[in-house]
C-alpha cells in the first residue's frame, strides 16, 4: 500500500510541474513546491524515528525510541582535567549500556575476613536448597581459613593483608569484586564481614536485591569532625568538599556499579593518597568515604543512600556495638528484621539523620544482614534461624 501511494505522489509531482509551467508561475515557486513534496515523500517512505517527523508520519511508537536515547552529559561548571574527561566518558558509557541478561542470575556473597568464618554453619543453612542462585568468594587477610561446609570449600581467592582504616581495605573489596565479575551470571554483589549474619531467608534476600535497580550504598552528609572534617583540599579539583560523603562500607552493588568501581582509577587514586589515618592531623578512612563520595558524584539517583546490613552505632564509639549470647533472643532478632527506618549517627552529637527505608517506592524492612556478632552466638542463632527469617517479598 505504501509503495502504491508513493507512486501516485510521484505522478502528482509531474502533473504539478506541467500545470505550473503552463500557467507560467515564477521559477522559485515551482522549485519550492517540488522541494516540499519531495520532503514529504521521503519522510513518509522512511518513517524516521529520530526527529519530529516520526510523530507525524510513522505508525510506530516513537516515544520508546526517544526514551532509549542516551542522556546528555551535564555541562561542567569548570573546565575538566584530562583525567576527569576520560573518567566521565567511561562511566557514562557503562551507565548507558544495558546490562547483559543472564538466564541464571546469581548473588555473589563476598566475605572479607581475617581468617576462618565463625558463622559458616549458619550461612550454610541460609544457602541450603538454593544451589545455582548464588556464588561465594572469601578474602582472608591474615590466615588461610578452615572451611567445614561445601558452600565455602574452594572459594578462597588470592588475598593480601588488610589493615584497619587503610586503603588496603578498599583494595580487598575491589579484589573480591573483580573475582566475582568473572562470572557473567553474578548480577548482585554483597560485601560481608566475618561477624555478619543473615536476617532474612534466602528467597527474601534474592527477590529484594534482584527486583530492584539500585545499589544499596550507605551515603550521607556528616558535617562533624569525623565526616567533612576528614576532607583534604588535596582532593581538589576532582573532589570538592561539598561532594564529600560518609557511609558504611558494607554494600550491595548491582553489576553495572561493580564494573564502574573496577573501571575507576581517578577518584580511587585521590582517596588512596589523601584519605588515610594521621594525615595532616586527620584520621580519614577510605572504606568509609570512597564509594559513598564516588557514587554520590557519578550516579546519585542510582543508589539507595543506605546499607542493607544492620549495625548499631548508637554508642558513638570507634567501633559499633557487638552482640553477645545474652543478647540473642527471638524478640531481639525479630526486631532487627522489622526495622523500616534507617538512622545515621553523625560525628556532630546534635545531629542524627533518619528516614524511611523504601524498596521500589514502597516502605519495606531495611536490613537483610546484621553485624557485629560474637562467635559464641552461633549456637543460639542457628537454633532460632528458621523462626526469625520468615518474611517474604
Amino acid at each position: 500500500m505504501k509503495a502504491t501511494h508513493v507512486w501516485h505522489l510521484q505522478l502528482n509531482v509531474k502533473d504539478i510541474v506541467v500545470m505550473s509551467g503552463s500557467r507560467k508561475r515564477p521559477v522559485w515557486i515551482i522549485l519550492l513546491v517540488n522541494f516540499v513534496i519531495l520532503f514529504l515523500i521521503v519522510a513518509y517512505v522512511y518513517s524516521p524515528t529520530t526527529s519530529a517527523a516520526c510523530f507525524i508520519f510513522s505508525s510506530k511508537d516513537c516515544t520508546l525510541t526517544f526514551h532509549k536515547q542516551p542522556p546528555a552529559l551535564k555541562v561542567p561548571a569548570r573546565e575538566l582535567t584530562d583525567g576527569e574527561t576520560i573518567s566521565q566518558v567511561v562511566i557514562s558509557e557503562i551507565l548507558r549500556t544495558p546490562p547483559v541478561e543472564s538466564n541464571n542470575p546469581k548473588i555473589a556473597f563476598l566475605f572479607l575476613t581475617p581468617g576462618t568464618l565463625p558463622f559458616e554453619a549458619l550461612w550454610a543453612k541460609f544457602f541450603q536448597g538454593h544451589e545455582g542462585r548464588f556464588s561465594v568468594y572469601v578474602h582472608a587477610s591474615r590466615e588461610k581459613p578452615v572451611h567445614k561446609t561445601r558452600y565455602f570449600k574452594g572459594r578462597d581467592i588470592h588475598s593480601e593483608s588488610v589493615a584497619w582504616g587503610q586503603i588496603s581495605m578498599v583494595d580487598a573489596e575491589r579484589r573480591l569484586l573483580a573475582q566475582a565479575l568473572l562470572d557473567p551470571d553474578n548480577q548482585q554483589f554483597v560485601l560481608l564481614s566475618e561477624s555478619c549474619i543473615p536476617l532474612q531467608n534466602f528467597d527474601y534476600v534474592y527477590n529484594y536485591l534482584m527486583l530492584t535497580n539500585v545499589s544499596f550504598i550507605d551515603c550521607f552528609v556528616d558535617l562533624g569532625p569525623h565526616g567533612s572534617g576528614r576532607y583534604s583540599e588535596h582532593m581538589m579539583p576532582e573532589v570538592e568538599k561539598k561532594d564529600f560523603r560518609k557511609g558504611s562500607q558494607w554494600f550491595a552493588l548491582k553489576r553495572q556499579h561493580a564494573i564502574i568501581t573496577m573501571a575507576d582509577s581517578l577518584y580511587y587514586t585521590k582517596f588512596r593518597y589523601y584519605c588515610k589515618p594521621n594525615m595532616e592531623g586527620r584520621n580519614c578512612y577510605a572504606d568509609e568515604h570512597y564509594l559513598p563520595t564516588f557514587f554520590n558524584m557519578i550516579d546519585p539517583g542510582g543508589i539507595a543512600n543506605r546499607s542493607v546490613t544492620y549495625v548499631d552505632w548508637s554508642e558513638r564509639r570507634w567501633h559499633p556495638k557487638s552482640f553477645k549470647p545474652v543478647d540473642i533472643t527471638l524478640e531481639f532478632l525479630k526486631n532487627l528484621t522489622s526495622i523500616d527506618d534507617f538512622i545515621h549517627f553523625t560525628s556532630d552529637s546534635k545531629r542524627v539523620l533518619t528516614g524511611p527505608c523504601t524498596w521500589n517506592g514502597i516502605k519495606r524492612p531495611c536490613y537483610l544482614f546484621a553485624r557485629k556478632f560474637y562467635p559464641e552466638t552461633l549456637e543460639k542463632l542457628t537454633l532460632l534461624f528458621s523462626n526469625y527469617t520468615t518474611l517474604s517479598v
